[in-house]
């Protein structure tokens, strides 16, 4: 019985977050991936902790998991995957570079830097963004709490409304398959070669 008190807290406040997520925003970045997909640009995922092995997990789901019978691809990268490559830039620099190297030697006009970060002030993710915006590059976000200083510096973000940490990752692998179940419905949907999505998201403008 005590087990039973102990557990129900967890499990009441995860429902009671799933009921208050940012719906809309889920949409945007849905829509963010599936024009992304149309006009084969990039994406990059990135993040810390558990949101490194997200970004990993949700690279593999959008490169082989939306493959359908046609030629175009989704071109996916997660920054999070090359640790020979992290584990330079943090011994010869400084750990805040990691991900931010890593886009100045790839990023461009039009592709779309994600990240994922629970507090939203990571600073390797928030350097890592500007560098994107710089680019040129749609910045999109997946975070916690109140969206942290990473908020202002996406085009879109979905901001998973609550304090508790491990709920926070809970529900970031579930946006992160809900926005992978509803881009393959989309690509799956559109005629063959072509996905039908809303006009041109204009970035914001470039942080200085």
């Amino acid at each position: 019985m005590n087990a039973i008190t102990h557990c129900r807290p967890y499990f009441e406040l995860l429902s009671n977050t799933i009921r208050k997520l940012p719906f809309e925003q889920v949409e945007a970045v849905t829509e963010i991936l599936v024009r992304a997909y149309e006009q084969q640009r990039t994406i990059f995922l990135f993040g810390n902790g558990g949101s490194a092995a997200l970004a990993s997990h949700f690279a593999c789901d959008l490169a082989k998991g939306t493959v359908n019978g046609s030629k175009k691809r989704f071109r996916v990268l997660a920054l999070t995957d090359n640790v020979p490559l992290m584990t330079a830039w943090a011994n010869d620099s400084k750990y805040e570079d990691i991900f931010s190297e890593q886009l100045a030697n790839f990023a461009s006009s039009g592709d779309v830097a994600l990240a994922i970060s629970g507090s939203g002030n990571s600073p390797n993710v928030l350097k890592a963004l500007k560098v994107a915006k710089q680019a040129g590059s749609i910045t999109a976000g997946l975070t916690g709490f109140s969206g942290g200083r990473m908020l202002a510096m996406c085009d879109a973000c979905i901001v998973v409304p609550c304090d508790n940490m491990q709920i926070i990752e809970d529900l970031h692998l579930c946006v992160a398959h809900s926005l992978f179940t509803c881009v393959r419905a989309k690509i799956s949907h559109g005629a063959p070669g072509k996905v039908v999505v809303g006009p041109r998201l204009v970035p914001r403008t470039a942080v200085r």
